[in-house]
C-alpha cells in the first residue's frame, strides 16, 4: 500500500495571499515569429505587466524604424503589457541614432560583446569606437545595458566561469569615463559583480534573474535546460545573489533574462544558451527565496512585502524612470501546481521546455 505524500513544507507560507504591485521584468527575450506568438502571452501569467525587451533578433535591431515595428508586433499580441524597447549596440548606431531613439521613446541600448551569447555575432569588439555614442546617451539620459562578459577571444584564460569577473574592469572604466550615463550590468551571477556594482555611483545598477537565484555550476553542467549565458557560478555566488535580492539595495532589481529556445536546440550537439522562465517569473523568485530560507542563507523575516515590492517592481521602474500607470496588483498563492513539461505553439511548430519543469511553484493571480 502506498503511503500518502506529505504536504510540502512552505517556509514562506506567510506570503500566501500577499498582494503586490505587478512586477516589472527588466530583461526579456521575446524572439520572432511563431516563438513570439507563443511566449508573449505568458508574460502576464508570470505576474508581470512591464518588460524591457532585448534587441538581439536576426538581424539585430539597430534602427529606430525596426524597433518601433517590433514593438507594434508585441503590442498586437498583448496590449496589456508595457514594452520598453532597446537598440543593439552596433557600428550603425551613431549619436544621431541616439537622439532619434530618445524622441521615439526607446529606453536603452544593449551591448553584447562579440560572440559571448545567442545572436551576438554583431557584438562589440572595442568600446572606444562608441565613446561618442555614450556621450550622447549621457546627454539624452538613455540607459546602456551591458552583457557583462569578456569573450574567449580576449585571451587571458577566459572561460564561462570567469568571463563576468574579467569584464568588471570594463564596467568600472565606462562608469569613470561617463559618470552620468545610466548603466545596467545585466544578469549578475557572481559576488564579484555585486561588489563592483555597489562600488559605483548611483547611475550604475544591475539585474538579477530568477534562475541564478537557484543555480550553481553543477546544475547546468548536467541539464541543458538550466544552461544560460552568463552561466551560474559557485554556491558562494548564489548565496550572494539571494542576500542581495532581499537586501533592500535599490541598485539591484528583477530581470528574468527569460530566453526561450526551440526544444530541439537544447538537445543539439552545441546546446543553445538560455533559460525560459517567463510563465512563472514571480513564482520562481519566491521559490528561490524559500530555498534560501531552508538553506539558512536568508531569514524568513528578510522576505518582507516592502522588499519584494521594490525588488520585483519599484527599483527597476525607478531606475528606468518609468511610472506604473497601470496600477495593477497581483496576489501570491502557495504552491499547488507544477510547472508544465512543455509549451507548444498552436500550430505545433514550436516547442519550448520551461525551467524547473514538473516542479511545484508559487502561483500568481491578478486582482
Amino acid at each position: 500500500m502506498t503511503s500518502p505524500q506529505r504536504p510540502r513544507k512552505v517556509p514562506l507560507e506567510k506570503l500566501h495571499g500577499l498582494e503586490l504591485p505587478a512586477a516589472a521584468d527588466m530583461h526579456v527575450h521575446l524572439r520572432e515569429g511563431a516563438m513570439t506568438e507563443l511566449v508573449v502571452p505568458t508574460i502576464r501569467r508570470g505576474g508581470v505587466n512591464t518588460v524591457f525587451v532585448m534587441p538581439n533578433l536576426v538581424p539585430p535591431i539597430t534602427t529606430v524604424k525596426h524597433c518601433l515595428a517590433y514593438r507594434e508586433t508585441l503590442e498586437s499580441l498583448e496590449p496589456n503589457v508595457t514594452f520598453l524597447m532597446s537598440l543593439y549596440l552596433h557600428p550603425n548606431i551613431s549619436p544621431e541614432t541616439v537622439i532619434e531613439a530618445k524622441r521615439a521613446g526607446i529606453a536603452g541600448i544593449k551591448s553584447y560583446p562579440h560572440g559571448v551569447t545567442t545572436h551576438s555575432d554583431h557584438g562589440v569588439m572595442s568600446y572606444e569606437h562608441f565613446y561618442p555614442v555614450f556621450e550622447e546617451m549621457e546627454r539624452q539620459d538613455m540607459v546602456l545595458n551591458l552583457h557583462g562578459e569578456l569573450p574567449p577571444s580576449a585571451g587571458k584564460d577566459i572561460t564561462v566561469l570567469n568571463a563576468e569577473e574579467a569584464f568588471l574592469p570594463t564596467l568600472l572604466d565606462l562608469h569613470q569615463r561617463f559618470p552620468k550615463l545610466r548603466i545596467i550590468l545585466e544578469h549578475c551571477t557572481s559576488a564579484a559583480a555585486i561588489e563592483a556594482v555597489k562600488s559605483c555611483g548611483p547611475t550604475v545598477a544591475a539585474t538579477i534573474t530568477a534562475h541564478h537565484l537557484f543555480l550553481i555550476v553543477d546544475d547546468w553542467a548536467g541539464d541543458p535546460h538550466a544552461f544560460c549565458k552568463p552561466v551560474a557560478k559557485l554556491p558562494s555566488d548564489r548565496r550572494a545573489l539571494l542576500k542581495t535580492a532581499v537586501s533592500g539595495d535599490s541598485k539591484f532589481f528583477f530581470g528574468t533574462d527569460s530566453a526561450p529556445h526551440r526544444a530541439e536546440t537544447k538537445r543539439a550537439d552545441r546546446v543553445a544558451a538560455g533559460v525560459f522562465t517567463q510563465p512563472h517569473a514571480v513564482g520562481f523568485v519566491i521559490d528561490a527565496l524559500e530555498q534560501g530560507v531552508e538553506m539558512g542563507v536568508i531569514r524568513a523575516a528578510d522576505v518582507t512585502k516592502e522588499k519584494l515590492e521594490n525588488f520585483l517592481s519599484g527599483f527597476g521602474r525607478s531606475f528606468y524612470k518609468v511610472e506604473d500607470t497601470r496600477k495593477e496588483r497581483i496576489v501570491l498563492s502557495k504552491p499547488s501546481d507544477a510547472v508544465e513539461n512543455l509549451l507548444r505553439s498552436a500550430d505545433g511548430s514550436v516547442e519550448v521546455v520551461p525551467f524547473r519543469r514538473a516542479k511545484m511553484t508559487w502561483g500568481v493571480s491578478w486582482r
